[in-house]
């Protein structure tokens, strides 16, 4: 589980925002506490494209600084601050189709978390919306969304660290617009099964 405990260059729990926000959040329940650092950032933190805002955030402290960032950014901090409170947490995609139905499909991001008693458990804090209602309900999931379409599909990778092709994207646009045009995607190698703007 080491992998899923470090601190690094986008996971940066050692940083001091995020250390101080980790503790804040923290109780003695490591379930409870899971559970707060989830709705904190869902709730607290926007998503760019829904809020409409920048600046673009990749690293775990400027996405708390900002208090805002894409998907990807936002799993970031979650793995972030549930890394500083001593659990274990990875990064998943999914493949979603940008509109109704792709063409064309990006990567959604949302996180996994090994939880006492019930293992990985992923976890989506992208933030609700009419039609979005993530939740944390172990063991039952409620993500954010399904993969439905022939061409969309639940990655089943859980990543120590952020996928290249979303760290190319958040650190090579300059706004959040510019992001939108130029999601990432990743066609997996079996594609199984979708959405309304939801990346």
């Amino acid at each position: 589980m080491r992998a899923y405990l470090a601190a690094s260059e986008f996971i940066d729990w050692h940083h001091p925002a995020v250390q101080a926000r980790a503790r804040a959040l923290a109780v003695t329940d490591s379930m409870e506490t899971a559970r707060r650092c989830f709705e904190f950032v869902r709730d607290e933190i926007d998503h760019s494209w829904d809020a409409r805002r920048g600046p673009v955030t990749c690293t775990a402290s400027s996405v708390l600084e900002h208090r805002t960032g894409y998907c990807y950014a936002k799993s970031h901090l979650l793995a972030a601050l549930l890394r500083a409170n001593e659990l274990p947490t990875g990064l998943c995609y999914q493949r979603l189709a940008v509109g109704e139905a792709g063409p064309p499909y990006c990567l959604h991001g949302l996180n996994a978390v090994w939880l006492p008693g019930i293992g990985w458990y992923r976890i989506d804090a992208r933030g609700n919306k009419p039609g979005v209602d993530a939740q944390f309900s172990p063991p039952s999931e409620r993500l954010a969304f399904a993969a439905r379409g022939r061409l969309e599909a639940d990655l089943p990778q859980i990543w120590a660290e952020p996928h290249p092709l979303v760290v190319r994207a958040l650190t090579t646009f300059g706004t959040i617009e510019e992001v939108a045009g130029n999601l990432p995607d990743l066609e997996p190698a079996v594609t199984s099964s979708a959405s309304q703007n939801r990346v």
